[in-house]
C-alpha cells in the first residue's frame, strides 16, 4: 500500500480513493479493538528501534502522513478505523530485508505459532 502511495504528498488523494472504495487502507481497524490497538504503540516504538539499526525506511514519512491524516479524518474516526499492529510491521520487515512479495501476514502468523507453544509451556 505504501509503495502504491509513493510519497507523503500523494496521501490525501489515496485517502479519497479509500473513501470511495477504490483502494483499501491496510493496517487500520481490528475486529476486536474498537479504539486504538494497544499493540500498535508497541510496534511503533519497535519500528523506531529497528530504524536506528537499519537506517530510516524511506516509506516512513508516507506512513506517518497517512497515520496522521486518517486519525483526524471524520470518515475513519466515525468508522473507528485506527492503526493496528500491522501498520508499522510491514516497514519493519522491509527494513530487515524481507522481500515485499513475501506474505508478511503469513510470516507474522507463522512466527506467532512458532512462539506460542514455548510461551504456553513456560507459563
Amino acid at each position: 500500500m505504501l509503495l502504491d502511495i509513493g510519497s507523503p504528498e500523494n496521501v490525501p488523494a489515496y485517502i479519497e480513493k479509500v473513501k470511495t472504495k477504490e483502494k483499501v487502507l491496510s493496517g487500520f481497524g481490528h475486529r476486536i479493538y474498537r479504539t486504538s490497538d494497544p499493540r500498535s504503540f508497541i510496534i511503533r516504538k519497535t519500528a523506531e528501534e529497528v530504524f536506528e539499526v537499519t537506517g530510516r525506511n524511506p516509506l516512513l514519512e508516507t506512513a506517518l502522513r497517512l497515520h496522521d491524516i486518517a486519525l483526524k479524518d471524520e470518515y475513519f474516526v466515525k468508522r473507528r478505523l485506527y492503526p493496528n499492529v500491522d501498520f508499522f510491521s510491514g516497514l519493519i520487515y522491509q527494513s530487515l530485508g524481507f522481500v515485499s512479495s513475501l506474505s508478511l501476514l503469513s510470516l507474522t502468523c507463522w512466527a506467532c505459532q512458532a512462539e506460542l507453544p514455548s510461551l504456553l509451556v513456560a507459563h
